[in-house]
């Protein structure tokens, strides 16, 4: 199977040949999320695809698929934006099952930002690749080391605003 192709800068839109493909999960892509390394966008997009959220043909964004879960379908019609909007955030942790809340911990290892570098935004990555991770635990699928990767980006000079074009967190 060829390499998704995502330009994974912040604002860009998935090339032609990325809309239909989606980056499978590794521990490389999940630790260069919590690294801050993606886009918010990007990290957005591994999450709306495993929740069935497709893109519009005419390019206008993404919507709630025939798959997507009623629940998240009836509140999120239009993909939400998981890391800048609260709201959505919040569905996203609350639906983690609780025997899969450590996964972050136990899989990866990862101990949680230090004081300097917490913020929402990065809080909201961390729970992304936590329902990543609960979402491949459900299928008793296992987290392969390697996997294909986006264009990895420069960690932002100010993870609180994060990359160019990633929207404000509310």
């Amino acid at each position: 199977m060829p390499s998704p192709r995502v330009n994974a800068a912040a604002g860009s839109t998935p090339d032609p040949g990325a809309a239909e493909a989606s980056f499978p999960l590794s521990r490389a892509l999940l630790e260069a999320v919590l690294a801050d390394r993606t886009s918010d966008h990007f990290v957005c997009q591994l999450v709306w695809r495993r929740l069935d959220y497709r893109p519009r043909a005419d390019g206008s964004g993404w919507a709630a698929g025939p798959d997507t879960p009623p629940a998240w379908a009836e509140a999120f019609p239009q993909a939400p934006q998981l890391i800048a909007e609260r709201p959505a955030s919040v569905r996203l942790t609350r639906s983690i099952p609780a025997e899969h809340k450590q996964l972050l911990k136990s899989q990866l290892g990862f101990a949680g930002y230090r004081i300097g570098e917490l913020c929402p935004r990065r809080t909201r990555r961390a729970t992304a690749v936590s329902w990543l991770l609960a979402h491949l635990a459900e299928r008793g699928e296992a987290l392969p080391e390697q996997g294909p990767l986006p264009e990895l980006l420069a960690a932002p000079g100010d993870p609180v605003t994060g990359h160019p074009g990633d929207l404000p967190v509310g």
